[in-house]
């Protein structure tokens, strides 16, 4: 099913209901007209990360269910699967044949040796520096061969996910058949996680390398367009570098949108929410919420850093049962510049002020991504992150089906429900239409998108200091 401008939910197979077939029960009698496509979280066999250091991309993961389940979601909803370009499990029939057979393993190009990645006598302290790193040590592991010898590899992420080298054919050839496999099971949209990463280059900080990057991200197109998938390169970063992608045609994600609408919540302050939204592409996903924390780099420059320190402290302060604690060492958090909360919780729990956030996602530039414990209105799972001491499980919580009979019928629930149906339904929300954003006072916010025809629109008008606000349909208000 080729990808539809209706809001898509991003979820883990085992979330919504504790396996895809129960996933399809919840999409069909709760959710069948609020989402038109979902992206299904890695759902192959995986030794770590929740799903992201894949051992095998052409299984599914027989506690989630099986191909066929996943292929009746594709008939009702376009799909959107993970590829990890940048890494794969050290549990990998690749590297496992590479740490048995060493020097005579076929696939021993794929990975990123240290020892021949560098000249002799490097790396220097100097080059370790230069490196864009996840960890506050070198990116590298080393590995134990059965031949008795010992190497290192690259591993940017965790110790499950060995890095591997995009720019040798047998990592081509696998890149290729993998692309092959997920068309054949009815993906729309292919998301490159951690690709900025993917590119390793002599004497640069080895992330977003350019104009590697690009290279790379042309011929993974050039294959996907045989099957008629679109890419959707993830990164966390400067806004600047989203609009670096957008120029070149892909699809990009707003991350940003998550802290200036929290900005603008907490201070009742609506221009810098406003010159966003007015300079935003059209061909994105928008995101309040997704399986890590909410992102406070994508947003620098747009908030200045005393806005951006004021919005991370006053979500400490307005959130429920949000600590800095969570967003630490402590609890394995890898990203500094992310914080472990849902978007409910760090809007206190307030159904007006969640609401109120939701309307300004739907009226931003993009479809809307809705994850699936902000599509419930999810409070922060305390039991399940301190049980695990994984910060990000704050915001993981795993719904069963008579949880969700319960939760869908909660008025918040239900009006955000009846939103993204709205949204899913009007011409008015047409990517190639237009978008005028107003700020009539300093708490006021007006936004009016109309279809390319002019003939449709609708517009939203809101007061951030109240959290008041109303939507008209071609000059009818609309009742939520």
């Amino acid at each position: 099913m080729a990808i539809e401008n209706k809001a898509i939910l991003i979820t883990y197979a085992d979330s919504l209901g504790k396996n895809l077939s129960e996933l399809e029960q919840v999409m069909d009698k709760y959710l069948a007209e609020a989402i038109g496509g979902i992206h299904l979280l890695p759902f192959f066999p995986s030794t770590g990360d929740r799903g992201f250091a894949p051992r095998d991309y052409t299984v599914v993961d027989e506690s989630f269910g099986t191909w066929e389940e996943i292929e009746a979601l594709g008939e009702k909803y376009y799909l959107m699967f993970d590829f990890m370009i940048n890494h794969i499990s050290r549990e990998s029939i690749f590297f496992q044949d590479f740490k048995n057979k060493h020097e005579d393993s076929k696939y021993k190009e794929m990975f990123i040796r240290i020892n021949q990645f560098f000249p002799e006598n490097r790396p220097t302290e100097a080059d370790i520096d230069l490196i864009y790193k996840r960890k506050d040590k070198a990116p590298f592991q080393a590995v134990h061969f059965a031949d008795g010898s010992v190497e290192e590899v690259w591993n940017t992420f965790g110790e499950e996910q060995i890095d591997l080298d995009v720019t040798r054919e047998v990592t081509k050839q696998f890149i290729r058949q993998t692309i092959q496999d997920m068309a054949s099971h009815g993906c729309s949209i292919i998301r490159l996680d951690a690709f900025a990463y993917a590119i390793k280059k002599l004497d640069t900080n080895d992330f977003f390398v350019e104009p590697d990057i690009w290279e790379l991200l042309a011929e993974v197109r050039q294959e996907a367009h045989k099957y008629q998938i679109e890419l959707l390169p993830e990164i966390h970063e400067h806004y600047s570098i989203q609009f670096k992608i957008a120029q070149h045609d892909y699809f990009i994600y707003d991350f940003a949108l998550p802290m200036l609408v929290l900005h603008g919540i907490y201070s009742g302050k609506s221009e810098r929410l406003a010159a966003w939204l007015r300079q935003s592409p059209m061909k994105q996903f928008t995101t309040l919420d997704t399986h890590d924390g909410i992102g406070v780099v994508d947003a620098k420059d747009l908030l200045t850093d005393q806005e951006l320190n004021y919005t991370s402290e006053k979500l400490y302060e307005v959130g429920a049962n949000v600590k800095k604690i969570y967003s630490s060492a402590s609890y394995n958090n890898l990203d500094i510049y992310q914080i472990n909360s849902t978007y409910y919780s760090a809007l206190g729990e307030q159904d007006d002020s969640y609401l109120l956030a939701r309307a300004l996602q739907i009226f931003a530039p993009g479809i809307p991504q809705i994850y699936y414990v902000g599509l419930l209105a999810g409070k922060n799972d305390i039991a399940l992150l301190e049980a695990t001491k994984e910060g990000r499980n704050i915001n993981r919580h795993y719904y069963d089906l008579n949880e969700i009979s319960t939760e869908v019928q909660r008025p918040v629930v239900q009006k955000l429900l009846k939103l993204l149906a709205f949204r899913n339904t009007d011409d008015a929300f047409d990517l190639n239409g237009t978008i005028t954003v107003e700020t009539p006072t300093d708490q006021k916010i007006e936004i009016i998108r109309q279809n390319r025809t002019q003939t449709q629109q609708v517009k939203l008008i809101a007061d951030l200091s109240t959290r008041e606000f109303m939507i008209y349909q071609n000059g009818q208000t609309l009742s939520i």
